[in-house]
């Protein structure tokens, strides 16, 4: 299993995406945070609020995934992160019979 770390700039933008990802299963869940960033932009610190994302799928969707997001993403560079993660047996069960 891995989660894909998204930063949306906001909740409509991030349930449009996750939606799309879902309907292609290429996402099993999403779960949805507000988040305070602060980033550097052409030598600017920047401060916003936005939405991040925890999505759950299965490594071998990771780059049809990521390319999904990319195109839909707002962002001209959007944060999309891999994360290798651990999980329990039925939840690990659950996801695979949700993405196969």
């Amino acid at each position: 299993m891995i989660i894909i770390y998204v930063t949306f700039s906001n909740h409509d933008e991030a349930r449009r995406v996750c939606q799309h990802l879902l309907e292609k299963k290429l996402i099993a869940c999403a779960n949805f945070f507000p988040v305070e960033s602060m980033f550097n932009v052409k030598g600017k610190t920047q401060k916003e609020v936005e939405i991040a994302a925890y999505l759950k799928t299965k490594n071998e969707y990771w780059q049809e995934a990521k390319k999904e997001i990319e195109k839909e993403h707002s962002y001209s560079v959007p944060c999309v992160l891999k994360i290798d993660a651990e999980c329990s047996l039925k939840y690990d069960e659950w996801l695979e019979e949700e993405l196969d």
